[in-house]
């Protein structure tokens, strides 16, 4: 029987697979040809819609040499994604990218109308046409020719960092929110004591990765069949390497299976967003500091990307974050044990890196300024003190790149534009 782990990473790989669904659109269109060949007589169209053999056959001749034509087209701009994404984006969104399902559409929809087209073509007699079925062809390519240009407006408006961080952005702010409430429905109540004593099973990995994911019901279930407590040594996200402990078991009257428990967390070559939503403000922080290089020197675009990171950290810090989770069984008996992430790891990754690498552009520190200043006039009591760190790390560094008075004071400017918008400091009334 199939793991869990195995089910989930087969599922990420037809999520990410480009060639699946086009393959079930090239069977889907032999099977179309074949009911519009069988079904094609009298009455089906008008007189003036019906074609002769050779006319039929040029029709469909033209329609499969279109087909190849477009999908080389559309493997083109795949091509010049992936050029695009790893050299003025982040290779992280690529995992993103291969997942978009209009593409799979289009890909589908050409190889089906391809299919169809050849099928068809098998069909045609000097004294029999199916004209039903070359008609047909016609509306495919239509569709398909819609499709097409769906998908380049898509593309073309989508492929923008700005663009691309908003997508990233909501989907990381979709993920915590869900998971968030998932995990607390299930928790432990407080009072709720844990084991201190008894025996400990160390559970290891048999083999190296990142840990994508794992499956809280499957690790709660076997808790309570072995009776004890379950504890995952490691955040998702973390990589593993052979041999290290994965999961602790607390207190059983008999150990758990090892390979069982194993099945029921996912690692891979890479992280997921799925049950990772700081992958997601990974990937924000990776297209910001690409546009603060030396080689593409863009502060804008970082500037850009700190709006969508702006958000981000303002969801992650109203959201109820525990640097350990107790999640219980049906009757409320603590059964396993989470690595949490929290506010300030979340905050760290948002601004270090950017911190760092745009030190001496005005635009960034500006901007960070007034990130870190939002977050102070809006978030709960217990989040501020890290707010307040890293605004004294940003004044640091910003002693620190700009000797001159002047630019120093531009640069303690908080501005939500980075440059043009500027208002006065905290406290201090406008003129």
């Amino acid at each position: 029987m199939m793991s869990w782990a195995a089910r989930f990473r087969l599922r990420q790989y037809a999520k990410a697979s480009l060639w699946i669904i086009p393959l079930i659109g090239l069977v889907l269109g032999a099977v179309v040809a074949e009911w519009a060949a069988r079904v094609d007589g009298p009455g089906w169209l008008p007189e003036t819609w019906t074609y002769s053999a050779t006319t039929a056959s040029s029709v469909l001749s033209s329609v499969v040499g279109s087909m190849v034509a477009l999908l080389g087209f559309v493997v083109t701009i795949g091509v010049l994604v992936v050029q695009q994404a790893t050299g003025t984006l982040s290779p992280r969104y690529m995992r993103l990218w291969y997942r978009d399902r209009l593409q799979k559409a289009v890909l589908a929809t050409f190889t089906g109308t391809f299919a169809y087209a050849f099928s068809l073509l098998r069909k045609i007699e000097s004294n029999a046409v199916p004209d039903l079925g070359v008609t047909l062809s016609g509306v495919a390519v239509s569709v398909s020719l819609m499709l097409l240009l769906i998908y380049l407006n898509r593309f073309t408006h989508n492929l923008r960092p700005v663009a691309i961080a908003d997508l990233v952005g909501r989907l990381g702010q979709k993920v915590l929110v869900r998971a968030t409430e998932r995990i607390h429905r299930t928790s432990a109540p407080d009072e709720a004591p844990l084991p201190v004593a008894g025996p400990t099973a160390l559970i290891r990995s048999e083999r190296g990765g990142v840990i994508q994911a794992f499956d809280a019901a499957g690790l709660i279930a076997t808790a309570v069949r072995h009776d004890c407590v379950l504890v995952l040594t490691h955040q998702v996200g973390d990589f593993v390497p052979p041999g290290t402990t994965l999961v602790e078991a607390h207190g059983p009257a008999r150990a758990p299976d090892p390979r069982r428990v194993t099945g029921l967390v996912a690692l891979g070559t890479e992280r997921t967003i799925e049950q990772d939503p700081a992958f997601a403000l990974r990937i924000l922080v990776d297209i910001a500091i690409r546009a603060l290089s030396p080689a593409v020197n863009d502060p804008t675009t970082a500037v850009q990307v700190l709006n969508h990171i702006d958000t981000f950290l303002h969801v992650v810090g109203r959201a109820r974050l525990r640097g350990r989770y107790v999640l219980a069984d049906g009757e409320g008996r603590p059964r396993l044990v989470v690595q949490g992430r929290g506010w300030e790891n979340y905050l760290q990754l948002g601004v270090t890196e950017i911190r760092e690498y745009g030190a001496t552009s005005l635009q960034v520190c500006r901007r960070l300024r007034a990130l870190l200043e939002d977050l102070l006039g809006s978030l709960p009591a217990e989040r501020l003190p890290a707010v307040r760190a890293e605004l004294a790390l940003l004044e640091d560094s910003v002693r620190r790149e700009f000797t001159d008075p002047a630019r120093r004071a531009g640069a303690r400017t908080a501005d939500r534009q980075g440059i043009g918008g500027g208002r006065p400091p905290r406290g201090e009334p406008s003129r």
